[in-house]
């Protein structure tokens, strides 16, 4: 634990986190549908969720797709051995890939498993999937020292930490 205070959250970002911690509203305008939900200013909604991402009481807002509802079934975990002096620029450059959802750095377990780099990679076949993943292995080039593909074998459900109304 680090000490630091944790910063304040009051009645009303509470209220907005009870609101939006299953999702935003499925609405052309959910900022205004928040505003209504809570009782404030469409505006004061966006600035206050500005505020507690910028002290770090949420850590994202974001979409996050249900991959098999879109097609794509096959779901891989790239994993990579790269030079650690090279990891973050590799990283950047495998992470702007358009079919990389995301990718990030974890630290090795030597010497059972030498990746550092984790990429995820979804297709509609393990084909793509490998295709993708062969493609991300050529912009490597000679950085790659070895790589695997993990396949999702069960849809785990993704929710963050819930709090009680």
């Amino acid at each position: 634990m680090s000490g630091a205070p944790a910063p304040a959250v009051d009645a009303i970002d509470r209220r907005l986190i009870l609101a939006t911690q299953s999702g935003l509203p499925l609405v052309a305008r959910p900022y205004h549908q928040l505003a209504e939900e809570v009782g404030i200013a469409p505006e004061e909604v966006m600035a206050r969720l500005a505020s507690m991402l910028d002290s770090g009481v949420i850590r994202r807002i974001g979409a996050v797709p249900n991959h098999y509802a879109i097609g794509y079934t096959a779901n891989g975990m790239s994993v990579w051995d790269v030079p650690d002096e090279r990891i973050d620029e590799l990283g950047a450059r495998i992470g702007a890939l358009d079919f990389v959802t995301h990718c990030y750095h974890r630290p090795r377990k030597l010497p059972e498993w030498p990746y550092s780099l984790f990429a995820m990679v979804h297709g509609s076949s393990r084909a793509e999937v490998q295709a993708k993943v062969a493609e991300i292995a050529a912009l490597l080039g000679a950085d790659c020292r070895a790589y695997d593909v993990l396949f999702s074998t069960a849809i785990l459900k993704k929710t963050g930490l819930r709090i009680g109304g």
